[in-house]
């Protein structure tokens, strides 16, 4: 992308997202970054709680939300990835230690382990850490909201 639509395009992220702010009525600093072909959407909010949340839910809808409109308003799908102060990251790691422990759980118990439904970047999260474990395997199973990971001894 060139430097020159690269910055149209964080333009129309910024209005957007600041827009979808505004109409929710929810006061929170912005800033839109680009790192390879991902443009990283950075919120600071006094209440983080609203943006982000039952488990995320809030934040990947408005996440879906700014991709949608900037798809509509400039004609290309970007990859657009929304966080609030530091959830992301927190998630990540507490994703990363329920993979290691249910894994624990699955090779001492020789019993599969299954994981609360969530969603595909999640899932996703939980059959890297899992990956090279020589004693454990993992698949997703289950349809829609209801889509989970399986530990299962080898």
């Amino acid at each position: 992308m060139a430097k020159k639509t690269e910055t149209k395009a964080v333009k129309k992220i910024e209005k957007v997202v600041q827009k979808l702010l505004e109409l929710l009525e929810i006061e929170a600093k912005l800033v839109v970054e680009r790192e390879e072909d991902v443009f990283q959407v950075q919120l600071e909010a006094s209440d983080p709680g609203v943006l982000i949340g039952y488990h995320g839910e809030t934040l990947r809808a408005l996440q879906r939300m700014v991709a949608m409109i900037v798809y509509r308003l400039t004609g290309e799908w970007l990859k657009i990835v929304v966080n609030v102060g530091d959830y992301r990251q927190r998630r990540q790691e507490s994703l990363e230690k329920m993979a290691l422990a249910a894994s624990q759980k699955a090779k001492l118990s020789q019993q599969s382990q299954a994981l609360p439904p969530m969603p595909p970047a999640e899932r996703r999260i939980i059959h890297l850490v899992l990956a090279e474990e020589p004693e454990v395997e993992t698949i997703s199973e289950g349809e829609d909201r209801e889509r989970h990971v399986v530990i299962r001894p080898k």
